[in-house]
C-alpha cells in the first residue's frame, strides 16, 4: 500500500506526535508499505525506509527554531517574505493556530498533487492537522484517515481558565481553532485516537459518532527503551514534556516539590522540548533555583539514559490522550507517579508500578514523591513490574497491524461512496 503522512510538526520532542509518526512509519515501511511523509518544522527523524518529503512554510513560530534559520531564514531570498502569501502566513500565524494548521495543510495539498504526478497514493493519513488542505485531499479522491491524539478544545478550555484579564481572553478565544477542525474531521472516512477518554473528548468536541472512531493504543520500543547499565541517582525526579502546555500539569510538580524542599533531598530534570523559556521563569517564581536541570534536543539514546538514571519519573498531567512518557519510562525500568487522567491508569498499575494520584492535588502528589524517593527499594520493584506491564499489553507493530486494517476499512467505504 503506498500510503502519504500529514504532519505539521514531527520532531521526537515537540511532543508525542513526533514520536507517533517515528514509530508508526517505521513499523508500516517494515511491513512492507510504500510510506511517505510530508512535514514541516522541526522535520521529523523517520527510519530509511521511509521517504521523508520537507514542506517549507512561512510559520511565525517555526524561524525561531535554530533549525528554522538553518533551513530557512539564511538560505531564503527577502523579498520572498513579501509575496502576498507568505507575508500573510508570517504574520497570522504569529496570533492564530487555525491559521498555522491550514495554512501547512493547503501547502501539503499542493506538495501532494507534485507527488502524485507519476504515482497516485491508495489514502492519505493526517496526523492531527485537521485543516482544509485536508479535506481538498479526500476531493481529490483518496480516501483520508485521521489521527487525533486528543481535541485543541481541552487546551483551548484550560487556556481560557487561566487567563487573568479580559485582553487575555480574547488573544486565547482568536488563537484556537473554533470550527475548521470539526468541520474537517466529520467528513473524513475514518478516525483514529488512542484512548477511550481521548474518544469520549472526540465526541464532546466535534460531535463525530462514536463508530466512526477506532481506538488504537501508543506502543513503546522495548529494545530502545529499556534499562541499562547506569547507575540510578537517588533523589532524581524525571519530568519529559511539553512543560509550557498547561495540560502538562508542570506547575503542580514544582509546587509539591516546593513543599518536599526542606524534607527530601531532590534533583529535577525536565527533559522539554526546544525554546521553551516560561518554564525557567516559574522555577525561580516557586523558589526551586538551582535544584531543576533543564535538558532540550536530546537523543533517544540519551532520554534512555535519563530515565535509566532517574529514581521516580512523574505526570502530572490535567488532561492525557494518551501519556507516552510515563509508557516510556516504565519500558526502562522506572516507576512513574501520574494523574487519573486519559490512558495513564491503563498504562500505570497503581501501587504496583508507579502510583496514581488525582491532577492538580498537590499535597497527593508530594506525599507519593515523598514516599517513593525514600523507599529505592520499592521502586526498583515497581520498575520492573513496570516494564513486564508494557511490554505485553503496548506493541508499535501491534499499532501498525491494527492501524492498516483501519486503512482498509477507509478504502472500501471509500469506493462504496
Amino acid at each position: 500500500m503506498r500510503i502519504c503522512f500529514i504532519q505539521s510538526q514531527g520532531h521526537m520532542y515537540s511532543g508525542g506526535q513526533g514520536v507517533y509518526l517515528h514509530y508508526l512509519t517505521r513499523e508500516l515501511a517494515q511491513m512492507g508499505h510504500d510510506v511517505h511523509v510530508i512535514a514541516g518544522l522541526p522535520y521529523p527523524k523517520v527510519t530509511p525506509e521511509v521517504h521523508l518529503h520537507k514542506l517549507q512554510t512561512f510559520n511565525f513560530w517555526k524561524y525561531l527554531y535554530r533549525e528554522g534559520f538553518e533551513e530557512y531564514a539564511y538560505h531564503t531570498h527577502p523579498l520572498h517574505f513579501f509575496h502576498p502569501v507568505n507575508l500573510y502566513e508570517f504574520i497570522s500565524t504569529r496570533y492564530i493556530l487555525s491559521s498555522q494548521l491550514n495554512m501547512f495543510s493547503l501547502r501539503a495539498y499542493h506538495k501532494l498533487n507534485e507527488l502524485e504526478r507519476e504515482t497516485p497514493f491508495d489514502l492519505i493519513h493526517d496526523n492531527q492537522t485537521l485543516g482544509y488542505g485536508i479535506w481538498l485531499m479526500k476531493l481529490r479522491g483518496r480516501p483520508v484517515v485521521a489521527t487525533v491524539h486528543h481535541p485543541l478544545a481541552a487546551d483551548r478550555k484550560n487556556d481560557l481558565a487561566r487567563a487573568n484579564s479580559t485582553a487575555g481572553r480574547i488573544e486565547r478565544i482568536f488563537w484556537y481553532p473554533w470550527v475548521m477542525q470539526k468541520w474537517v474531521v466529520n467528513r473524513l472516512d475514518k478516525v483514529i485516537t488512542v484512548s477511550e477518554v481521548a474518544a469520549a473528548s472526540l465526541q464532546e468536541a466535534f460531535g463525530i459518532l462514536r463508530e466512526h472512531v477506532s481506538i488504537i493504543s501508543n506502543g513503546v520500543d522495548g529494545e530502545i527503551f529499556r534499562p541499562v547499565e547506569v547507575d540510578k541517582e537517588p533523589g532524581r525526579v524525571l519530568f519529559v514534556g511539553h512543560a509550557e502546555d498547561e495540560n502538562k500539569g508542570f506547575r503542580y510538580l514544582l509546587e509539591a516539590l516546593r513543599a518536599l524542599r526542606d524534607q527530601v533531598s531532590f534533583n529535577l530534570t525536565v527533559v522539554q522540548r526546544p525554546g521553551s523559556t516560561g518554564t525557567e521563569r516559574l522555577v525561580q517564581q516557586l523558589g526551586l533555583f538551582g535544584r531543576v536541570t533543564f535538558l532540550e534536543d536530546i537523543s533517544t539514546e540519551q532520554l534512555v539514559l535519563e530515565y535509566n538514571r532517574a529514581q521516580i519519573v512523574v505526570s502530572p498531567s490535567l488532561f492525557e490522550g494518551f501519556g507516552l512518557p510515563a509508557l516510556e519510562a516504565q519500558a526502562c525500568g522506572t516507576p512513574v507517579i501520574a494523574t487519573t487522567v486519559g490512558a495513564l491508569p491503563d498504562i500505570i498499575e497503581d501501587t504496583v508500578s508507579g502510583f496514581l494520584v488525582p491532577p492538580k492535588d498537590v499535597s497527593a502528589l508530594s506525599e507519593a514523591i515523598e514516599a517513593l524517593l525514600q523507599d529505592p527499594d520499592r521502586c526498583r520493584d515497581m520498575g520492573a513490574s513496570g516494564r513486564r506491564h508494557v511490554l505485553e499489553r503496548f506493541s508499535w507493530r501491534e499499532a501498525a497491524a491494527q492501524t492498516v486494517q483501519v486503512y482498509y476499512d477507509a478504502i472500501r467505504q471509500h469506493s462504496a461512496a
